[in-house]
């Protein structure tokens, strides 16, 4: 453990304020949980690390009382005495509040109404004191650093301030242990950086908080100690840093091979080389694309784009939050947004018309959404479902799904992606991200693309998750597919593409090879502004 002094002078001999031990919990068929222990100090900020599917979620769920009392097996001590949490609400009772990825915010309600649900501040008379909401609320955004109105919307404040509402909604229930789950996954750097900072700052008012990320720079930055699972097991806890003033001592590869098992001595694959037939020749060309805001028909969010893909080849966009490179892949995908104002897709030196997603299938394009869970995904329905859906013609017999042939496609690809499920008819929402992803890919594999739109393939995927991933885009350029890929991670673009395009306010505004590419080039290309 680490010898972390917080804020509040809890120093390394301090009791836990969390202990959890011997934490088993099994669902139908898989055991999520074995024997799992972990301890937290008061003031402490406690990341949890492992691959997807390890178990982190789910022993915080047993924690907060997602997972009542009585349905796993264990012991949980929470500032000295055994507790048994029946529900969220025993636990927020007892100070330890869960934010999870989805943040549970009401977009319409406003700040201090999502402040206060389910906690309304009331008069005597049990009518809501409107003024004293409001106050408190606005003293709370105060305190997370939020410079709002309280009666603002929740729907018209971007996510990276909602994040900070979430917190001020934890703070009102006088939080005592913080547990955030992948808290930056959907932020930019500015916004992740603010985030961070206020955790730090939360520690030093002697609040605890336990992490789960997959970023190991930001694991490293503010942690104190890091507790790695792996298969559902506590593997072990190790020591980030001796004092929160000085630096780090835990690398990130330290981190990685006591999640994966081994050193990963490569984070991407060697590159194979397609040497077919067609090999260099144009896959994807695209020619004076433009594209308008949906609403505000003024603005242009892609302006005059133009880009080729060769078949065997992995070409990147690199861009800041807002650049238009999500609104480029979505508007050449069925023009699924923004008004099209103009431009030429060919695909295989054939002009295509991609006015709609099944006109854009059919032409060969293939979309993989940066948001799995709402565009990708039907979550309610199985694996087996869900990778036929882009394919269903292909499925029919005398015009009925085959559902025979529907199922060996499943598990022929469980198989070969390595979709840990006990079956294909398993519900996809119950998967962690790195199968979910799998899950996406396997359907547009499926489906044949001559081009394939990578759009955040590896947001929210742990570093083991991630190596499969670009094995199975390194696998489809070297079958000849052409590759058209998104990313904010600089180094994963560095590590994966044979070309990379640079993109500033919806305009292509550079061009690097692989061979010249570097962070600083590409950074200093995406923040170049018009003159």
């Amino acid at each position: 453990m680490s010898g972390a002094e917080a804020g509040n002078g809890a120093a390394a001999g301090d009791a836990p304020i969390l202990r959890m031990a011997g934490i088993t919990k099994t669902f139908p068929g898989v055991k999520a949980l074995s024997e799992v222990e972990l301890a937290v100090r008061p003031g402490e900020i406690h990341a949890i690390c492992g691959e997807n599917g390890a178990g982190k979620s789910t022993l915080m769920k047993v924690l907060s009382g997602v997972h009542p009392h009585g349905s796993y097996e264990g012991e949980i001590h929470f500032a000295g005495e055994p507790v048994a949490f029946k529900d969220i609400r025993a636990s927020e009772k007892h100070g330890i509040v869960i934010i999870h990825q989805e943040l549970a915010l009401v977009p319409y309600l406003s700040i201090a109404e999502n402040i206060f649900l389910g906690n309304e501040q009331t008069s005597a008379r049990g009518v809501i004191d409107w003024n004293d909401t409001l106050r408190r609320a606005g003293r709370l955004l105060k305190r997370v650093g939020l410079r709002e109105n309280p009666q603002t919307a929740v729907a018209d404040i971007g996510v990276g301030k909602q994040q900070l509402v979430e917190i001020a909604k934890a703070l009102s229930k006088e939080v005592k242990l913080l547990i955030l789950d992948e808290p930056t996954a959907a932020l930019n750097d500015e916004d992740s950086a603010g985030l961070l900072d206020l955790i730090l700052e939360l520690r030093e008012q002697g609040i605890a908080s336990i992490i789960i990320s997959h970023k190991l720079n930001e694991i490293r930055a503010i942690a104190d100690s890091v507790t790695i699972l792996r298969d559902g097991r506590t593997i072990e806890t190790l020591t980030v840093r001796e004092s929160p003033d000085v630096a780090p001592e835990l690398s990130e590869d330290r981190i990685i091979r006591g999640m994966v098992g081994r050193d990963l001595d490569h984070r991407f694959p060697e590159r194979t080389t397609y040497e077919g037939t067609g090999a260099g020749e144009l896959a994807l060309a695209v020619e004076g694309w433009t594209v308008r805001h949906p609403i505000d028909h003024q603005r242009k969010v892609v302006d005059d784009a133009t880009l080729t893909v060769r078949r065997g080849e992995i070409v990147g966009i690199a861009g800041l939050m807002g650049a238009g490179r999500t609104e480029l892949a979505m508007s050449l995908f069925g023009r699924s947004y923004g008004l099209y104002e103009g431009g030429t897709v060919a695909v295989n030196g054939r002009a295509v018309q991609t006015r709609t997603v099944p006109a854009a299938i059919a032409a060969g394009i293939a979309y993989v959404t940066e948001d799995r869970k709402t565009y990708g995904l039907n979550l309610i329905d199985n694996i087996n479902r869900n990778i036929s859906l882009a394919s269903l013609p292909g499925m029919r017999r005398r015009g009925v799904v085959d559902e025979h042939h529907e199922r060996s496609v499943a598990e022929r690809y469980r198989t070969s992606m390595n979709i840990k499920a006990p079956t294909v008819q398993e519900q996809v929402g119950r998967l962690s991200g790195g199968n979910q992803q799998k899950v996406v890919l396997s359907k547009w594999i499926h489906a044949d693309p001559e081009v394939l739109i990578l759009d955040e393939p590896t947001r929210g995927i742990d570093v083991g998750a991630k190596y499969e991933i670009y094995t199975v885009i390194d696998r489809l350029a070297a079958q000849g597919k052409a590759v058209l890929f998104i990313s904010s991670e600089l180094p994963e673009l560095l590590g994966m593409c044979d070309r990379i395009y640079t993109m500033a306010e919806g305009r292509l505004n550079g061009e690097v090879a692989r061979a010249d590419a570097t962070q600083e080039v590409l950074m200093r290309q995406m923040t170049m502004t018009r003159s």
